[in-house]
Order: C-alpha cells, then sequence, then structure tokens
C-alpha cells in the first residue's frame, strides 16, 4: 500500500522549518516542492503550519484550514502526521512574535536505494553533515577571485 511507510527501504528523512515575516501564507513554494515531488527527489511525508502572532501567542494551521490549503494538499496522497503537538509547539517557541513558519517532513527519495544498499551490506552512516550556503558562497567566490 502506497500510504505505509516501509524503515527496510525508506531514504533518508530531513525536517525544515522554514520562517516568514508575518503571520500569513502562500502557495509560492507549492509548486518547487511539486516539481521535486514529481521527479521523484522528495516524497513529502508531513507538512505543518505555525503562526505565532505579534503577542507571541502561537498557533497550529490544519492543511484543511488553511488558506492555502489547495496548494499544499496536492503535495501527497498520504499525510502520514510524524509532527506532533509537542514538536509544533517547540518549533514555535523558536519563532519571533509576528511569523510565520512552514514545517516540511520529506523522504530524500532520491537516496532511498542508496540508504538500502548500505543497510543491506552491514554498512551505516557514521557522518553527515549540510555545508552552509555562506560557506559554499565564500568557497565560490574565493576560486572566482584567484
Amino acid at each position: 500500500m502506497a500510504g505505509i511507510l516501509d524503515a527496510t527501504s525508506i531514504g533518508p528523512v530531513d525536517v525544515a522549518v522554514v520562517g516568514f515575516e508575518g503571520d500569513a501564507f502562500t502557495g509560492e513554494i507549492a509548486p518547487a516542492l511539486m516539481d521535486l515531488v514529481e521527479a521523484g527527489t522528495v516524497r513529502i511525508i508531513d507538512l505543518a503550519f505555525i503562526r505565532k502572532s505579534a503577542d507571541g501567542e502561537a498557533s497550529f494551521v490544519e492543511m484543511v484550514d488553511s488558506d492555502v490549503s489547495d496548494a499544499y494538499a496536492s503535495l501527497t496522497d498520504d499525510q502520514f502526521d510524524l509532527l506532533n503537538d509537542v514538536d509544533l509547539e517547540s518549533m514555535a517557541d523558536g519563532l519571533e512574535p509576528a511569523t510565520a513558519a512552514l514545517v516540511i517532513v520529506w523522504e530524500n527519495s532520491w537516496a532511498a536505494r542508496l540508504s538500502t544498499a548500505v543497510r543491506n551490506s552491514g554498512g551505516f552512516l557514521i557522518a553527515q553533515e549540510r555545508v552552509p550556503r555562506e560557506n559554499v558562497v565564500a568557497a565560490i567566490e574565493a576560486l572566482t577571485a584567484g
């Protein structure tokens, strides 16, 4: 069944919290995410919207209640609800007042086959780190300057 996560073959899973000034969401990110889903690069596992009012009160916006639910609802047929209220409250604590956030949980489906092969061969991940964008930009600028 397509709606079941298979722990033996799932690719690496990431969580991103994308912040926005103000408390409004638009659907502008949805087409870029859809391109990744349609290309098989990622599979969206869970989505959540968080709003923090100017007075610091946090609320969670359900997909069905959101102004942009139509734009984001098409990203996945399966919603696994891996994010719970405790997760969302913790993320909301990190938001500044009068901001909003889109929380995205995705499987890096492009890496699922490699991850499965590594596990099946007895391998395991020792370290993984994302290089911060500013470091990449600085390295590129250094290469092009010299």
